[in-house]
């Protein structure tokens, strides 16, 4: 057969590596159902992966247990794969508070969301990929098990437009919205389309380029790629699929038996709770089915709609509804479990946290009984829709261990590169455990001013230190007193947006600060060769934070480091940091062992430094960013002398205001001039032209308080 992978290999194979390929692969050949690649940190299982994907030569979901790490996975693989479709599957939700009610104190909590319109292009391209080509790795979090919509619906109402065909300028348009294309007078978005004279422009919601239809006589004359920013044309194209702008879709037909059977549900739940006497609850599920009826009839849409997926669908009462695995090939593709060990515990808990949320809202009038099959998989539905899986771990469970048909273990490290040196140290300056500063006769400062101390010597050396706490307040509280002592840090954790987690691992590499803290978003995969020091506070508190397992993979974050160190601030010596430190300590003997049989010097990893961000930003604010700059040039040549009071500036020697308050001063007067335009248009009644005006100055606005936070 044939290969669909091309693996770009920047080097061969070494160490455990060979072996590890050769045993994974053997066993997907033999037909194991379930193997674990034991790896220890930078052993380089992702490349292992790599090289057992190009030789399986099937389509491959990577699973990951968070945003960030499956963000890093995906900029990796896509280094492997170049010629691929490597894409990035991940809950849109920046911000989601779900719907909830809490009986107790009669609280309803209506569902609260903010959608990060790139996430939403980048899976509308994940699920084109998969339908349209072969050569597909999706990396996901745990939100692949959750409802996506039909598949074949999804591909069955695609719009296809080409030369020749007969279409004028209002039919097209019904067909965009029939496929939930928004129209716009500003500045095309993924998922809008524009109508000027007899031309539609629209932008697929998969991609940021533009197309241009042209009709002349009710026939398509021309479909033009256009660049939004620069507005050349790329090419021309004679034919082009249009897919969905959302991934629930139902045809006419289906949503005319959905809208009989939501009905007749409605009916027989509100005579259960008359026959109950729950007559609020009665009045309160008749009112919101009944409006979300009508708007699903008017405009086939309405907030929730995910909660009557199963009527819309046509599927049956407590049906497995259709995830983002059904649109993997029905041949068969490979499934690679990252990190296992967090990853399985968060697929085994999603459907029992969403079942009880939704029982609740269903016995008190909030949902029809039908929404509860709006959910995510449910773990044995999940294992049989997956095929053949490759668990990845450094600390696998007991669960892998006893699942898996093979355990490949690769704890050689090509670069030569060994487990960190690991030191014990005391919390406290008043602990009774000796530690070194105390053996020379001087006070121990305690875990924060040693922390300190052994950063500032780190960074002076030029590498990057990484701290680890117990809470999200401490990690806060510890980065702020960091600046206090002039030491550049910042702080990580699950509050941080997606985008803005991953910016700030970029920066971090980049070294334009020098310390991150962080709770557990710093353990697993986070794949930093410029840290040599890690600091773990609080080491002997017992939980899940500081588990045998949590520790094992937080020392491994210093292991791409030829000078790696962590420190373990603790008063006692607990069972997990006992094992945690042999377990160090084995596999740092392996390692040097094998150093010294073939002559290895180790060398940090050197690791081309890449923000996936780059990749997502919204074209249009490029383009407007773009045009700002070139404003913001003119003006300042332009006012410069004429604005340079004296008594404008902050101190008596300027003679110039400053570049900031140049800046800011030209937004101010550019939204001015736009509100006065946008004005005249109203007076006018010209309201496309003020439409327009009107999104320019949100922009302008966005930009500005962005510069003055």
């Amino acid at each position: 057969m044939k290969s669909i992978f091309k693996l770009h290999n920047p080097f061969q194979p070494a160490g455990d590596q060979p072996a590890a390929i050769s045993s994974l692969v053997g066993g997907l050949s033999k037909g194991m159902k379930k193997q674990t690649l034991l790896g220890a940190t930078g052993t380089g299982k992702t490349f292992t992966v790599a090289n057992v994907i190009a030789q399986y030569n099937k389509p491959t979901l990577v699973i990951a247990h968070n945003k960030t790490l499956a963000a890093q996975l995906a900029q990796e693989f896509r280094l492997f794969f170049p010629d691929s479709a490597v894409h990035y599957f991940v809950s849109y939700y920046d911000y989601y508070q779900p719907e909830a009610y809490m009986p107790a104190s009669d609280t309803y909590i209506e569902k609260d969301a903010s959608i990060n319109k790139e996430i939403d292009m980048l899976r509308h391209a994940s699920t084109q990929a998969l339908l349209t080509r072969p050569d597909v790795i999706i990396v996901a979090s745990v939100s692949c098990i959750y409802g996506l919509g039909s598949p074949e619906e999804y591909e069955k109402v695609n719009l296809k437009l080409g030369l020749g065909a007969k279409m004028d300028r209002m039919s097209l348009m019904k067909s965009l919205i029939a496929i939930h294309f928004e129209r716009t007078n500003a500045d095309l978005t993924p998922g809008t389309f524009r109508s000027i004279g007899s031309r539609v422009e629209f932008m697929p919601v998969s991609e940021t380029v533009m197309y241009q239809i042209e009709m002349e006589g009710g026939i398509i004359s021309k479909i033009i790629k256009v660049d939004p920013i620069s507005a050349h044309i790329i090419k021309e194209e004679k034919n082009i699929f249009i897919f969905p702008a959302k991934h629930f879709i139902t045809e006419d037909v289906k949503k005319k038996i959905a809208l009989v059977n939501i009905k007749q549900e409605l009916d027989v739940q509100l005579k259960k709770f008359k026959k109950d006497k729950k007559l609020l609850e009665a009045e309160r599920i008749k009112r919101r089915t009944n409006y979300d009826l009508a708007m699903i009839k008017e405009i086939g849409y309405c907030n929730g709609i995910e909660n009557y997926s199963r009527h819309l669908s046509g599927k049956s009462e407590g049906e497995p509804p259709e995830t983002l695995l059904s649109y993997f090939p029905k041949t068969g593709f490979l499934t690679i479990v990252d990190e296992s060990h967090v990853t399985l515990p968060q697929l085994q808990g999603m459907y029992a946290g969403d079942a009880s949320r939704k029982n609740t809202l269903v016995e008190y009038g909030f949902r029809l009984p039908s929404a509860q099959d709006n959910r995510p998989l449910k773990y044995e539905e999940f294992q049989k829709r997956i095929g053949q899986v490759i668990y990845t771990s450094a600390t696998p469970s007991e669960q892998e261990r006893t699942q898996s048909e093979q355990i490949v273990e690769q704890i050689i490290r090509p670069t030569g590169l060994v487990d960190p040196e690991t030191i014990v140290r005391p919390v406290s300056a008043t602990s009774p455990q000796p530690s070194p500063e105390k053996a020379r006769g001087n006070a121990y400062p305690g875990q924060i001013s040693d922390f300190i101390t052994e950063t500032e010597k780190t960074i002076a050396r030029g590498f990057r230190v990484l701290a680890t706490t117990l809470t999200k307040k401490m990690a806060e509280d510890l980065s702020a007193y960091l600046k206090e002592k002039k030491i550049k840090s910042e702080y990580l954790h699950s509050d941080i947006k997606t985008m803005e987690r991953i910016k700030i691992l970029t920066q971090f590499r980049k070294g334009e600060f020098d310390v991150l803290v962080g709770v557990n978003l710093l353990r697993e995969g986070l794949d930093l060769p410029e840290v040599a020091l890690i600091g773990i506070l609080d080491a002997d508190k017992a939980g899940f934070l500081r588990s045998e397992t949590s520790l094992i993979q937080t020392i491994g974050r210093a292991a791409r480091n030829s000078e790696g160190k962590v420190i373990l601030y603790a008063d006692i010596m607990t069972d997990a940091m006992d094992h945690a430190l042999k377990e160090t300590a084995r596999r740092r003997d392996i390692q040097l062992e094998y150093n010294k049989k073939h002559g290895i010097t180790p060398k940090t990893i050197s690791k081309k430094i890449k923000d996936i961000t780059e990749e997502m930003e919204s074209e249009h604010a490029k383009a407007v960013n773009a045009e700002l700059k070139l404003d913001l040039e003119i003006f300042r040549r332009s006012y410069k002398k004429e604005l340079a009071k004296p008594e404008r500036t902050k101190t008596p020697e300027k003679s110039y205001l400053s570049d900031e308050e140049i800046e800011n001063l030209m937004y101010e007067k550019i939204v001015k001039l736009k509100e006065k335009e946008m004005n005249k248009a109203v007076k006018e009644l010209d309201f496309e032209t003020a439409a327009i005006l009107r999104d320019e100055i949100g922009v302008l606005k966005e930009n500005l308080e962005k510069k003055q936070k």
